[in-house]
C-alpha cells in the first residue's frame, strides 16, 4: 500500500502541479482511510482490497470521523482525497469500486471573510511607521506587502512568489502563477507600484532580477508565516477584530470590484478561483457595506 500512495503523491506532485502541503494533506487523508480499513476489516489492506469496500464500510469511516470530534469540512476534503486516490488506482493499477461514487460529502457551510474598512487598511500605514520606526525598509516592506494584496487581490503564496523581476519598470500588469501550476495577468494600481518601488529603494540586500521581492530581516525569503505575522501585528497594535487577516485583505479587493460592477466571470479570473461557485459566493455580501468600502478604497492610489 505504502507503495501505491507513494506513487499517487509522486503523480499529483509532478503532473498535477499540486503543492507540497497539498500532497502532504492528501497522503494523510489517504493513510487515515486506509488505518480505518484495516482496523474495520481486522487485517492488512492491500490495494486490491481497495476495490472490494462497500457503502457500509465508506460510511463506517465517515463515522468513526465524526466519533473523533473532526469537522465536516475535514471530512468532506478527506473523502475527496480518496477519491482522487481511487481515480488514480483505477487509471493506474485498474483497480476500481462504484462505491464511492454512492457517498456524499458532508455539508459544509460556505463562509466568507468580512470585509475591511478601507480607512482601517489606510491606519495600517500609520501604524506600520510606528512598529518600524527603528527599520525603514522593514516598514516600507510590510505596507508593500499589505498594499499588494490589498490592491492586486493576491493570495499570500502569491504575493511572496513575485521575484523583482516580476515588477521592474512599474508594470501595468503582473503575471501571478497561482494554484495548480495557473497563471493569470492582474493589473497593479499605481499606488502598488509606487509601494513597491520604495521597499526595493531601500532594501538593503537581493536585488538580483531572479531573486524573490520580500525578505525577512536576515535576508531569506519572506515565509507565509512571517507575512501572517505582519497583519497579526497590525491588527493588535489597532485593536481590530480577528477577522482581519491577510485573506481579507484579498476580499476587500473583490468586493470592492465587485461592487464597481465587474462581473463575475472576470471576478475569478483575477482571483485565479478553479470554480466559478466560489466567486459567486461574493454577491451575497451586504451592497451597501461594499460600496461604502469603495468610496473610500484605495486612498493612496494617487501616487
Amino acid at each position: 500500500m505504502n507503495e501505491a500512495i507513494a506513487e499517487f503523491i509522486d503523480y499529483i506532485l509532478r503532473t498535477k502541479n499540486y503543492s507540497v502541503h497539498t500532497a502532504v494533506a492528501y497522503e494523510n487523508d489517504i493513510r487515515d482511510f486506509i488505518n480505518f480499513c484495516e482496523k474495520f476489516t481486522g487485517t492488512d489492506v492491500f490495494p486490491n482490497d481497495l476495490s472490494n469496500i462497500d457503502t457500509i464500510g465508506f460510511r463506517a469511516w465517515m463515522a468513526d470521523r465524526q466519533k473523533r470530534n473532526l469537522v465536516h469540512k475535514s471530512t468532506a476534503r478527506a473523502l475527496s482525497s480518496v477519491r482522487a486516490f481511487y481515480k488514480f488506482l483505477g487509471k493506474s493499477h485498474n483497480i476500481k469500486n462504484e462505491a464511492i461514487g454512492l457517498i456524499s460529502s458532508p455539508k459544509v457551510p460556505r463562509k466568507l471573510s468580512k470585509a475591511i474598512d478601507a480607512s482601517d487598511v489606510e491606519n495600517m500605514h500609520d501604524a506600520i511607521r510606528a512598529l518600524d520606526a527603528d527599520n525603514p525598509w522593514i516598514a516600507a516592506r510590510d505596507w508593500a506587502l499589505v498594499v499588494l494584496i490589498f490592491g492586486c487581490g493576491l493570495r499570500i503564496s502569491e504575493a511572496l512568489g513575485l521575484t523583482n523581476a516580476d515588477v521592474k519598470n512599474r508594470p501595468n500588469i503582473l503575471r501571478i502563477l497561482g494554484k495548480g501550476g495557473k497563471e493569470r495577468l492582474v493589473p497593479v494600481l499605481s499606488a502598488v507600484n509606487y509601494a513597491i518601488e520604495k521597499y526595493v529603494s531601500l532594501r538593503p540586500f537581493g536585488h538580483d532580477a531572479n531573486e524573490p521581492l520580500f525578505r525577512s530581516v536576515r535576508g531569506l525569503p519572506m515565509s507565509s508565516r512571517m507575512a501572517e505575522k505582519v497583519v497579526e501585528k497590525l491588527r493588535n497594535y489597532l485593536q481590530l477584530p480577528d477577522y482581519v487577516t491577510p485573506h481579507a485583505l484579498r476580499h476587500t479587493f473583490a468586493t470592492v470590484l465587485l461592487s464597481s460592477g465587474a462581473d463575475l466571470r472576470s471576478l475569478q479570473e483575477l482571483l485565479g478561483h478553479s470554480s466559478l461557485s466560489t466567486t459567486q459566493l461574493y454577491t451575497k455580501v451586504n451592497m451597501s457595506e461594499i460600496s461604502k468600502i469603495y468610496t473610500s478604497a484605495h486612498p493612496r492610489s494617487k501616487h
